[in-house]
């Protein structure tokens, strides 16, 4: 259609041009921009041009139409780490940079180092820490009056006195260190003994009591004080599991006790403590 009517609307505007000079807004108007024009009765108004009924063609071709180019790219919801937002996590194949919240340990599909190298040796998931502490640390806090020797001696009572550390796990073994130093009796209630402070100790006429204590029993024990701010009660003392029974002599009382506990024989009968 625009094709059949360009040589007409170049013909009546070449033959206006000839005729009728250009003067005022449109006289530095190019001649190749008025073959997109349908001119129809051009006059001449106080000696400026103008056109009746102009018309517009648009000369875009049906081959150049498309989508307007997003700025931004949308996110790409549920791709893992195809969505755009992961950082850089290492290099892929061949040296290429991978993109994506990499798994940690993740090596692109291979076997990963940890796997690849063999295990060596084993943890026990059982096992229990305990504290050492020497009788001969014992005997020096008795002489500085920090302990007192005819009460009993618990794992809070040297914790206070700074005989232990504060970092304590599952209790407190007492070790033969210093043993000499002993020479009064003393009653003690620690987690594990070594047969050479409890042969000192006895020697001494004192007593050594192994007592089983767990997790939140111990912390009972050292930090009282905690369940009272929180308004807590004091657990009651669990029973040693059956694997321990042969390693500990009674259960640990709550709260620390400051009578110690009289052994007996299998002949003697067994009263109740006061």
């Amino acid at each position: 259609m625009l094709r059949r009517r360009l040589p007409s609307i170049t013909s009546v505007c070449s033959h206006f041009l000839k005729t009728k000079p250009i003067s005022g807004p449109l006289q530095n108007l190019h001649f190749h921009s008025l073959q997109s024009l349908q001119c129809s009765d051009p006059i001449n108004k106080n000696g400026s041009f103008w056109f009746q009924g102009i018309r517009a063609y648009s000369l875009l071709s049906l081959n150049d139409l498309r989508d307007n180019v997003p700025r931004k790219q949308k996110t790409r919801k549920g791709r893992g780490i195809g969505s755009g937002k992961g950082k850089t996590a290492g290099r892929g194949h061949k040296g290429q940079k991978a993109r994506g919240n990499g798994k940690l340990g993740f090596e692109g599909g291979q076997t990963p180092m940890r796997r690849r190298l063999p295990k060596r040796g084993f943890k026990n998931p059982f096992s229990l820490t305990f504290q050492p502490v020497g009788l001969g640390k014992i005997a020096k806090l008795i002489n500085a009056g920090k302990i007192d020797s005819h009460e009993l001696i618990t794992m809070k009572t040297l914790k206070d006195a700074g005989a232990i550390g504060k970092q304590i796990e599952d209790g407190v073994r007492l070790m033969g260190r210093g043993a000499e130093q002993i020479k009064w009796p003393i009653h003690l209630e620690v987690s594990r003994v070594t047969v050479r402070a409890k042969e000192a100790v006895e020697a001494a006429g004192g007593t050594v009591r192994r007592v089983h204590y767990n997790k939140l029993g111990f912390r009972a024990l050292l930090k009282p004080e905690w369940f009272e701010k929180k308004g807590r009660l004091l657990p009651k003392p669990a029973r040693p599991p059956p694997k321990l029974k042969d390693k500990v002599d009674s259960i640990g009382r709550l709260p620390a006790p400051t009578k110690p506990i009289p052994f007996f024989t299998e002949e003697e009968p067994i009263s109740s403590p006061t």
